[in-house]
């Protein structure tokens, strides 16, 4: 028996047709489950920076794509704000002590920001309050005390740039009790991105910041490079080197 040429090359091309129709088929069903096992967040990793926190005062940990960073709100160092008789009392007669001392508060706060932060399409502006958490466990400050300037502040702040008001223990300066004029990890802001000290990982201070503080490097913890801050070098009251007078270039979460 003939077959007519042209119902075999329609049925060939039906046969063909519904084949491509079967492939695309488990192309899209291959990448569903990628882009589900993407968005599950099950590569997310903990930065090795993290390793510097104080153990004693904070608990570091993954939740999915998130990191949680719980504090004591407790500093790890000596201040005159501990008060006479605590093991880590250091008696600062110039200092002009506000009225708390760190046992009589509970500094403790939650900070839940992503593992893997990203840059804002706009920056935002700092609050009052605690603005990030420092490797020590205490909180990270702006530049601002209260509704006015930190020079209204500055004789009551200690060695180590830190102070209590309204009812935690916080820094405002460079902490020189584990960084000065270096590249030592401070801490991280509440946008996720880690902050270090004045120097950059090559041990020269850095030329390309952007307005608050930050670029795109090499850190002591990612030398492939990540976005970071550092501690702003330029004076303030000709003897100071506040922490953070920028704005945050990610998205802030708040502190509780």
């Amino acid at each position: 028996m003939r077959r007519n040429p042209m119902v075999l090359i329609t049925l060939f091309l039906i046969l063909a047709g519904l084949a491509c129709s079967a492939d695309n088929d488990d192309a899209a069903m291959v990448t569903d489950d990628v882009a589900n096992t993407d968005d599950v967040g099950g590569t997310a990793e903990l930065s090795a920076a993290f390793a510097e926190f104080d153990e004693d005062e904070t608990t570091i940990y993954l939740d999915g794509n998130n990191v949680v960073i719980e504090t004591t709100g407790f500093p790890n160092h000596e201040t005159v704000y501990w008060g006479p008789g605590n093991d880590l009392y250091r008696d600062e007669p110039d200092v002009a002590l506000t009225p708390s001392i760190i046992p009589n508060f509970d500094g403790s706060a939650t900070l839940v920001v992503s593992a893997n932060p990203q840059l804002a399409s706009t920056s935002t502006a700092t609050n009052l309050g605690a603005i990030g958490i420092a490797v020590s466990g205490a909180a990270i400050f702006n530049d601002q005390e209260g509704n006015g300037p930190l020079s209204q502040a500055a004789a009551s702040l200690d060695w180590t740039g830190g102070h209590i008001g309204p009812s935690v223990y916080h820094y405002h300066l460079e902490p020189t009790a584990w960084s000065e004029d270096d590249g030592a990890l401070i801490g991280i802001l509440a946008d996720g991105f880690f902050i270090y000290g004045r120097k950059d990982y090559d041990g020269n201070y850095p030329t390309d910041l952007d307005a608050s503080g930050g670029h795109f490097g090499p850190t002591p913890h990612n030398p492939d490079g990540e976005y970071h801050y550092h501690i702003q070098n330029e004076l303030y009251l000709n003897q100071y080197y506040v922490i953070f007078p920028g704005d945050y270039q990610g998205t802030p979460n708040s502190i509780n």
